[in-house]
């Protein structure tokens, strides 16, 4: 029976979600499946990769032939570095100890490059609001949180104050029905 690693489609018309899957490659592409061992959300940017790394690399080990797509996703997040620092480690080239610090630095790095990404996506779309808006509208920026706990005590004045008219008012109430009894009298 040949095993893939394969995308499995989910999502609406236009937005796709796929499901990362091990199927027997007779099956239909959104069928039956072995097991699912991660998710690919490619609408965001950078594209969503969440994949169990420990169960795809059980199933490299054991045959299974990832599709291309799935083949760039496993190179992405280190499978395949993984399936390679492993062979390293069965021949005896390194020990396994070696093969754990060299996945680690290499993981650090992939790390700090996807957050710069991450950081260069960001300032782009900054650049693209001022071209377009001029300055950065005001309910875009920071500054606005900030002044968010003064509306708050501005309402919590506002209560105090509420509750101070009222007492006033019913201090003022208390003698005009005074008043009022002693006209009554004064009628009869």
């Amino acid at each position: 029976m040949p095993v893939k690693i394969r995308l499995q489609r989910r999502g609406r018309k236009k937005r796709p979600f796929y499901h990362i899957v091990i199927a027997d490659s007779r099956s239909p592409r959104d069928g039956r499946f072995i097991e699912k061992i991660g998710v690919y959300n490619p609408m965001t940017n950078p594209a969503t990769i969440d994949i169990d790394r420990q169960k795809a690399l059980d199933w490299l080990g054991n045959g299974a032939q990832p599709t291309h797509t799935v083949g760039a996703i496993l190179r992405y997040k280190g499978v395949m570095y993984m399936k390679h620092l492993q062979r390293g480690v069965a021949k005896g080239a390194f020990t396994q100890e070696e093969a754990d610090k060299k996945f680690a630095a290499w993981l650090e790095q992939k790390e700090a490059s996807v957050s710069k990404a991450i950081e260069k996506e960001a300032a782009s779309k900054d650049a693209l609001k001022k071209e377009r808006f001029g300055e950065i509208p005001q309910i875009f920026k920071e500054e606005v949180v900030e002044e968010a706990p003064a509306v708050e005590e501005t309402a919590e004045e506002a209560t105090a104050e509420a509750t101070e008219e009222t007492t006033e008012e019913a201090a003022t109430e208390e003698p005009a029905a005074e008043e009022g009894d002693a006209p009554a009298a004064d009628a009869e």
